[in-house]
């Protein structure tokens, strides 16, 4: 099973690299179904693999000319925030055992996987239903100040709670709320999604416990990862990109949800 956690470690890099969003779809399932892993730890261990590869991502794509800086920065400062906020208060507070309705138990680690995998199918169906894409260019653009706030908050309470760097939301919110195009949308993404991870992981990180030989391992596998899905990401054409990313989500948070809900029955 490790050996199969290795190699999803390397396409969570690629999937990032590529798409500029993804790879905390497969951390979560990696980390939980693969690593044994428990799903509220595996939110943990998310947000520092995704965060460090992100970061190896952004840098490449910033050279490239596909990071919009003010976007990102505005995002990630309202986003970061309820990150860190979510991690070190909330979270914590929310108890092991939720709810019990007609002898079925609702628990916190069941709540986190059926909650990642609907978001996943929700954002999957808005991406691809929009057909209008544009590849490439970065134009200067009146961004509603309302849509960022709402954007960047709603981002950051999922990162928070669910460990996902917010590549699946933030993709269909840089696209279709704010009008940027794919291939710029990815690059800003990754540097929104480095920034809201890696501070949401401080509000962990002096948890007792944290397996670093792990997260090393597979951060470092992420990373090669990434730098092979930039490579790729200037070789295919930005509408393949945005339908193959919506599938791909589709595809993700149904599994999830076949999985858990069969397994709690």
């Amino acid at each position: 099973m490790h050996l199969l956690g290795y190699i999803a470690s390397l396409l969570i890099g690629v999937s990032l690299g590529l798409i500029g969003g993804g790879g905390s779809i497969l951390t979560m399932p990696l980390m939980v179904y693969l690593f044994g892993v428990s799903p509220v730890t595996a939110t943990s261990y998310s947000l520092f693999v995704v965060g460090s590869a992100s970061l190896v991502g952004a840098a490449k794509q910033y050279k490239q000319g596909f990071v919009n800086i003010r976007i990102a920065l505005l995002l990630a400062a309202i986003s970061a925030a309820i990150v860190f906020l979510t991690r070190k208060w909330l979270v914590p507070a929310i108890p092991e055992h939720i709810a019990t309705i007609h002898g079925f138990v609702i628990t916190e680690n069941w709540l986190t996987m059926i909650l990642f995998a609907c978001l996943m199918v929700i954002s999957s169906v808005s991406m691809m239903r929009n057909k209008s894409v544009s590849s490439t260019g970065i134009a200067d653009r009146k961004i509603s100040t309302g849509k960022m706030i709402l954007s960047g908050a709603g981002i950051g309470l999922v990162t928070g709670l669910l460990g996902a760097g917010g590549g699946f939301l933030l993709i269909p919110a840089l696209v279709l709320l704010l009008h940027l195009p794919m291939k710029e949308a990815i690059g800003t993404s990754l540097l929104v999604i480095a920034l809201n991870s890696l501070i949401g992981f401080t509000g962990n990180l002096y948890d007792k416990g944290i397996d670093w030989q792990l997260l090393l391992t597979v951060t470092s596998l992420a990373i090669a990862g990434i730098l092979a899905g930039s490579y790729l990401n200037r070789k295919i054409p930005a509408g393949g990109l945005k339908k193959g990313f919506g599938w791909f989500v589709l595809a993700m948070g149904i599994y999830i949800l076949v999985k858990e809900f069969a397994g709690a029955l």
